[in-house]
């Protein structure tokens, strides 16, 4: 069963991966830290693979959108860590991606969370924004071949953080919906 909006996101530690500058040596992330701030956690099916590097950097070009709105960006795929440093090393684009890479390998968090594309064994491209209380606010999944908007993260946790009510379509600085009293 998929989790959804209003569902406590799964506070495990798993393996990570980040950087290019020394072999994984065994890091790990816990999940149910949150330091005040919120996540966007974004899965992609497989390493070395063609729609996914053009996701993860998009993505990476808005860490410093996201830190500006107490956000942390996270990557994942069912890869293990060497996996994602070897792909890291190889394409100086993903090298410069430089946010942590959840390494799935064991699908303990794809399953926990319900994105494992069955037929295929691997995660589906799935984004979760999650509040600094570790509960999902938002979640999107796309299909293996369909690849993603990463700007999109940010008018929806930006949407978000209003804690108003946000029309279709609405970017920030826009007027929110006031309903008549």
């Amino acid at each position: 069963m998929a989790l959804t909006v209003g569902d406590q996101f799964p506070g495990i530690t798993v393996p990570v991966q980040q950087g290019v500058g020394a072999l994984p040596a065994g890091e790990t992330i816990d999940l149910s830290k949150t330091d005040g701030k919120w996540k966007v956690v974004f899965f992609w099916p497989k390493d070395f693979t063609f729609i996914c590097p053009t996701e993860i950097i998009g993505y990476g070009e808005l860490v410093k959108d996201l830190a500006d709105r107490d956000a942390v960006l996270i990557g994942a795929s069912t890869d293990t860590d060497f996996v994602h440093f070897a792909w890291r090393k190889s394409d100086e684009r993903l090298a410069n991606c430089d946010f942590p890479w959840i390494a799935d390998n064991k699908k303990e968090l794809a399953n926990a969370l319900g994105i494992v594309e069955q037929n295929a064994g691997v995660a589906l491209r799935a984004t979760f924004i999650v509040d600094p209380h570790n509960v999902i606010q938002h979640v999107t999944v796309n299909g293996l071949n369909q690849g993603r908007n990463p700007a999109e993260a940010i008018r929806v946790l930006d949407a978000l953080q209003t804690d108003e009510l946000c029309p279709c379509n609405w970017q920030a600085g826009e007027e929110v919906l006031k309903p008549a009293a």
